[in-house]
Order: structure tokens, then C-alpha cells, then sequence
């Protein structure tokens, strides 16, 4: 990803010339897809710790886990479908910069008070319950085989997208080639899913990005 758009690690050009013909629709796609397993890999570790768990007691099977798997992986490919059409129209028309950022401080600071906010909805809460606690997902959903699996997956990946889709839109604030910013939204996303520990960060996060985005308007505004 980095060798196609001519970055180093920290999402810094390396070449002088005009990176605009190389932000297209079919770059983002596998860049995106690429980012979105690699950053929701880690986080999807317990579900599948927690299929697995179940292969014995339940009727699982591997091909059953593979299904979840797959099925997850489809969710996140299809938004990273989406993100990719939306930030091609917007750096086509000016909005983004070709490292993916905002160029308006005032939207950035919009996106960190919105992404904020949802963290205290009752959305976030519904779809973070079943992230975080997949086993309950299993026992409600529970269906055998490969396909079966593969329902499932696709379940818990609309879930999981339902209660991630916030930390996504954080790469348009610091661009999503900087991948030391896109390595710590990883970590929060892993940290959110962690037994006990994921219900006591996720509303102080909303906190801290609420007053993040009030703190640069402010900025913006003097």
C-alpha cells in the first residue's frame, strides 16, 4: 500500500509529483479491503476462539468456523466498497486530500464531536453488546456447517461494522495513509472487544474524541 501511493510508514509523500491520478476508485478498493481485515483480524480473535470453544459442545465444525470467518470478511469488504466509493467522490471533488484528510478543520472537528457522540447511543451499546460478547450471539443464532457458519458471520459482521463504522471515519482526520494513527484506531477497536475492559473505555473515548473535536473548533474559531 505504501509502494502504490509513494508513502513512507508515517503516511509522508516520498515523491514530489501529484499523487490525484493514483487516488481512484480501484486503488482505495484493495487498499481499503486490505486495512479493514488487517485492523478487524485482531478483534474478531475471541469470536473465533468462541466458535472454536463450541466445535466440541455444540456441533461445530471447522468448515462451520471458516463460514464465520468468510462471512465476516464479506461485511467488511462491502464497507470498505463504500468508504472507498465515498472518499473517491470526495477527493474528486475537493473535500479530501489525496492522503485522505479532511481539508476543512471545521469537518474534522464535526467528525470527532459525531464519532464522540455515538459512543454514549443506544446503537453503539446494542452493537457493541454483541461484539463483545459473541458467545451470547452463538447460543441465540446457532446454526451447523459451513453455511450456517457463514450466516452467522455475516451477523456478527454487520454488528461489528454497526459499532466500528465511527472509528473508520477517524482516518479522514488524520488520513488514512498515516498509518501510525490507523495502528492506534486498531488498538482501541481491539481494546473495546476485551472482556470487562471494553465496557469501562468505550464512553470516556467518547468523551475524550467530544472534547478533542470542541478543543479544535475552538482552535479554528480564534
Amino acid at each position: 500500500m505504501s509502494s502504490m501511493m509513494g508513502l513512507d510508514w508515517f503516511g509522508q509523500s516520498e515523491r514530489s509529483m501529484s499523487m490525484g491520478s493514483t487516488v481512484t476508485f480501484k486503488t482505495l478498493f484493495p487498499m481499503w479491503s486490505i486495512m479493514m481485515i488487517a485492523m478487524m483480524f485482531p478483534a474478531m480473535v475471541p469470536t473465533l476462539k468462541g466458535y472454536q470453544d463450541l466445535i466440541k459442545s455444540a456441533n461445530g465444525s471447522w468448515l462451520g468456523w471458516l463460514g464465520v470467518l468468510l462471512g465476516y470478511f464479506i461485511i467488511w469488504v462491502l464497507f470498505s466498497l463504500i468508504i472507498s466509493t465515498i472518499q473517491s467522490f470526495l477527493t474528486e471533488i475537493k473535500i479530501l486530500t489525496d492522503l485522505g484528510l479532511l481539508k476543512s478543520k471545521w469537518m474534522i472537528s464535526l467528525v470527532l464531536i459525531v464519532v464522540g457522540i455515538f459512543q454514549f447511543t443506544v446503537l453503539k451499546d446494542y452493537c457493541h453488546g454483541v461484539c463483545h460478547s459473541p458467545m451470547a450471539y452463538f447460543l441465540t443464532k446457532w446454526r451447523q456447517g459451513f453455511f450456517g457458519g457463514l450466516r452467522m458471520g455475516l451477523g456478527l459482521g454487520l454488528f461489528c461494522v454497526g459499532c466500528c463504522w465511527g472509528f473508520m471515519l477517524l482516518g479522514f482526520t488524520v488520513g488514512y495513509m498515516n498509518f501510525v494513527w490507523m495502528g492506534l484506531i486498531t488498538l482501541v477497536v481491539v481494546i473495546e472487544k476485551l472482556p470487562q475492559v471494553g465496557v469501562l473505555v468505550k464512553k470516556p473515548l467518547g468523551s475524550v474524541l467530544i472534547i478533542s473535536g470542541i478543543g479544535l473548533a475552538l482552535i479554528n474559531f480564534n
